[in-house]
């Protein structure tokens, strides 16, 4: 698991330096703590810093932990949330589900339960931050024309298989076609009568969606990564990533 950063909010010191002595020697460095006497405080450190986890208490002058999650919403920042409270109340339960805090647990809590709790807080933000990364590249129409695949016919099947694997490789249309064992001007027919759209399409979007999680999940450089995906020439490369996603290759990556 990368490095995450957790925020701690809790106007009773003493609790406060709890939470953090017991995860920092659960954790051993691999995360960073910040702790913060007032939500206001948090709010602010926050909105400047990229947080994973925020354990907060309820009550605390100024602004309660509750309204700190609710400000939080409003100006687009949700980490995960975990109450640590000493008030079991209905009314807080019932709004801190409605905000979507991940855990709500009341004070005395044992270090046992606090770093169960955290860790697998951790665990279901991580996997949510890899859905979420998923979904940020991945193709609809590929996604639609797999979830539909079972309709095609065996032919268009394995071409599409052997597009999805060997995507790579310098493929036509012809190399495909010798591949499934059919006539090429056939299987452009079968590409646009199954799948609605061209052979060519069908390649190019394939490439450009393997493109943009390589540009995500990785540190290659377009040149790298047009050659990966099966251009052998950069410019070429971005010219076709321009067509489908209306912004060039290093573009697409620093907006994410």
């Amino acid at each position: 698991m990368e490095e995450k950063t957790l925020v701690i909010v809790d106007d009773e010191p003493r609790a406060r330096e709890g939470i953090k002595r017991t995860l920092t020697r659960h954790f051993e460095g691999a995360h960073t703590l910040v702790c913060f006497e007032t939500a206001k405080e948090a709010e602010a450190y926050i909105l400047s810093h990229p947080v994973h986890l925020l354990i907060t208490d309820i009550e605390m002058r100024e602004m309660n932990g509750l309204e700190l999650i609710q400000a939080l919403k409003q100006q687009q920042q949700e980490p995960a949330v975990i109450i640590v409270s000493a008030y079991s109340d209905f009314n807080y339960a019932k709004e801190a589900l409605r905000l979507n805090v991940v855990n709500y647990i009341v004070k005395p809590v044992s270090k046992e339960e606090l770093i169960q709790t955290v860790d697998q807080a951790l665990i279901d933000q991580e996997k949510q931050a890899k859905q979420t990364l998923i979904e940020s590249y991945v193709d609809e129409s590929i996604v639609r024309l797999n979830e539909e695949k079972h309709r095609f016919s065996r032919s268009i099947k394995e071409a599409m298989d052997y597009i999805d694997t060997h995507f790579s490789e310098a493929l036509t249309l012809k190399v495909v076609a010798s591949v499934v064992h059919l006539n090429p001007s056939y299987l452009s027919t079968l590409f646009k009568d199954e799948l609605k759209i061209s052979f060519v399409e069908y390649l190019t979007r394939v490439r450009v969606q393997q493109a943009k999680r390589l540009l995500l999940t990785t540190d290659m450089n377009v040149t790298e990564i047009a050659e990966a995906v099966g251009y052998q020439t950069p410019k070429y490369f971005n010219k076709v990533f321009r067509e489908f996603e209306e912004t060039t290759p290093g573009a697409y990556r620093k907006s994410m």
